[in-house]
């Protein structure tokens, strides 16, 4: 799986978890808590209750494992996101299309 492979099933899942209407399932590891929660802070905003559940999702994380947790600058030193704009505008368009 190349770069541009991880990056869309990660925004998959902060989609799927941003959209749930039940409490939102827990990321799977450190590495989507921490997009997670930068994803949560980009999108604030534009989109406040997609927002919520990123970021609840991550301190469920985070309350488990709270020396995983990393500045915004790290997060994209890692790989795990390109850049913040292009994450900001990837999960913007995704959250304009309708839900399946």
């Amino acid at each position: 799986m190349n770069a541009r492979d991880r990056e869309a099933v990660l925004l998959a899942r902060c989609v799927f978890v941003a959209r749930q209407t039940t409490q939102p399932q827990a990321p799977h590891d450190a590495r989507e808590a921490n997009v997670f929660r930068l994803a949560a802070m980009v999108v604030e905003s534009g989109f406040p209750r997609e927002s919520r559940s990123l970021m609840q999702a991550s301190e469920r994380y985070f309350t488990l494992h709270p020396d995983e947790r990393l500045g915004p600058a790290e997060v994209v030193q890692r790989g795990w996101v390109s850049t913040l704009p292009r994450l900001r505008d990837s999960l913007t368009r995704r959250f304009r299309e309708p839900r399946n």
